[in-house]
């Protein structure tokens, strides 16, 4: 008798043979037409089918979060930011609707980005960053002419480590040079 991972006889026993036959088409070796080998590789590829289905909607939904992500970035709003702006305007799109129109639509997608830009722009948070200086990563993260007790505040708080004035005046210098 072969050993490993087997049903007990009474687990599929309600599943005719027929039927079981019907379920391990395709299956290889002895898994499509002895019966008893069969009857343990249907209920394990059943298994494996349920949990399959649970899977689909984890990657879809993994996926329509990367499309409306490369869809927002165009227009300069982050996902993150692009889902907090739809749920304090109230507009009620899904991730797959929003996906639908990031990629087959740009135009719609762009006005519900213009949207939604207000909103984030107001958002308690933005304003307490922008108050203390901070532009943004794309543009560099702090201002040269941001207060240094500020700077030093907000590298402590948020992990992001702000180039020292020395090294700012440097690069500058260097630039002009280069200029010239």
């Amino acid at each position: 008798r072969a050993t490993g991972s087997r049903t007990a006889p009474a687990a599929m026993s309600g599943m005719k043979k027929k039927l079981v036959f019907k379920f391990a088409k395709g299956f290889r070796g002895r898994a499509k037409n002895c019966h008893r080998v069969a009857r343990n590789r249907v209920e394990k590829s059943l298994q494996h089918a349920y949990t399959g289905r649970k899977l689909k909607k984890r990657d879809n939904r993994k996926i329509w979060i990367g499309q409306i992500n490369a869809g927002s970035m165009q227009y300069g709003v982050s996902y993150a930011n692009l889902i907090f702006g739809l749920k304090n305007a109230n507009i009620g799109l899904n991730r797959k609707m929003l996906a639908e129109l990031a990629e087959n639509e740009p135009l719609s997608f762009q006005s519900v980005v213009a949207h939604v830009q207000p909103t984030v722009a107001e958002s308690p948070r933005h304003k307490a960053l922008e108050d203390l200086g901070y532009k943004g990563m794309h543009l560099g993260a702090f201002s040269p002419t941001m207060d240094p007790a500020i700077r030093g505040r907000l590298k402590n708080s948020s992990g992001i480590r702000p180039k020292p004035d020395d090294a700012i005046s440097e690069q500058q210098s260097s630039v002009e040079q280069k200029n010239m």
